[in-house]
């Protein structure tokens, strides 16, 4: 757990979130700034700063991230058409916190990948 971490301290219960999904090992809040009708972060409950670092760290953590944004998106009922899991790494990723999260979005189409230049 990181002290200063917003997602640390909603781990603890210290910040409130909707949380949509819960196991041992990880955390799915709904997005408190949607850019979907679903958009839904899943997180480890330990801190590690990125993707990256998780992957390094805690391969097996990983894989229980994703397993658990799959879960998501099957009970926030986006498998029949489709949905993106989205991992932002950096700054010029556009992560924002700094504790690794996959955004869970769909619910309407999600149009292209990225913004034209």
């Amino acid at each position: 757990m990181s002290a200063d971490c917003l997602f640390c301290k909603i781990v603890a219960g210290a910040v409130p979130a909707d949380v949509v999904h819960e196991t041992d090992t990880t955390l799915a809040f709904r997005d408190i700034g949607p850019k979907a009708p679903v958009h839904v972060l899943v997180i480890p409950k330990a801190h590690h700063a990125d993707v990256a670092a998780l992957a390094l760290a805690d391969p097996g953590l990983a894989g229980e991230v994703l397993a658990a944004a799959a879960a998501v998106a099957g009970t926030e009922g986006l498998l029949a058409d489709g949905y993106r899991t989205i991992f932002n790494t950096g700054g010029y990723g556009g992560q924002e916190v700094f504790h690794v999260h996959a955004h869970v979005v769909g619910g309407a189409p999600l149009g292209p990948m990225l913004s034209p230049r």
